[in-house]
């Protein structure tokens, strides 16, 4: 972010309510918990350590689940894991995790948060995806939807059946940020960016046109393939 008649970058600065404007630094910051109005009380690194537990610290499993059960909306972020000793005992539990498709559940303190943490393997590789709290999801604001008609859901199906492929992440790339460097680029060489030309969708209000056309179109280009 610049300043637009400057083109000097835009910098935020740490203050305070009674710091009549002075720009404090990281070592001048603690963290503290308002128990009373203007009344605090301040946590250090060391006062988070004293209140964890050895099982805070570790990562142990509490239970394990079916795999499949476990609703992707729960997931988070995932790490790698790698043992640091005990690697026959994690391979023994890694392997036994992958052929019975199961994954663990636990929880440890990260920072200052208790995570909920699920355990799971991937072609050979564990992993440990946070998760997110059942009170952190947000309640689906589905509504009721109308009955479909017979024809009409066997139309959906044969245009679902004939896009199946395989999962291939590597096939998919960041086209936008693509876009976005080479107008970096364009700009840098002094040049005008031009919108792409672009035809407007069609609207087509007839459900089962638009499914069969679709199915159409799908036929066609696996066919080309």
């Amino acid at each position: 972010m610049l300043e637009k008649d400057t083109l000097s970058r835009v910098k935020y600065k740490k203050t305070c309510v009674d710091c009549d404007g002075r720009e404090i630094t990281q070592s001048e910051i603690v963290k503290g918990y308002q128990y009373e109005k203007d009344k605090y009380v301040i946590f250090t690194d060391d006062d988070f350590e004293k209140i964890k537990t050895q099982k805070d610290k570790n990562i142990t499993i509490s239970q394990f689940v079916n795999l499949d059960e476990v609703d992707p909306v729960y997931f988070d972020r995932a790490y790698y894991v790698n043992p640091t000793g005990g690697e026959n005992a994690f391979a023994l539990l890694l392997q036994a995790m992958e052929t019975e498709n199961r994954a663990g559940l636990a929880k440890t303190v990260l920072g200052t948060r208790e995570t909920l943490i699920l355990l799971r393997v991937r072609k050979g590789v564990m992993l440990a995806n946070t998760l997110y709290f059942h009170d952190e999801v947000q309640k689906s604001p589905r509504h009721e939807l109308p009955a479909c008609k017979q024809e009409e859901l066997a139309l959906a199906k044969s245009l679902i059946e004939n896009m199946v492929q395989k999962f291939a992440p590597e096939n998919f790339r960041d086209e936008y940020n693509e876009r976005l460097r080479a107008a970096i680029d364009a700009k840098v060489a002094g040049k005008e960016l031009e919108a792409p030309h672009e035809t407007a969708p069609n609207n087509i209000i007839n459900i089962m046109e638009a499914l069969k056309k679709s199915v159409e179109l799908t036929k066609r280009a696996v066919n080309s393939e």
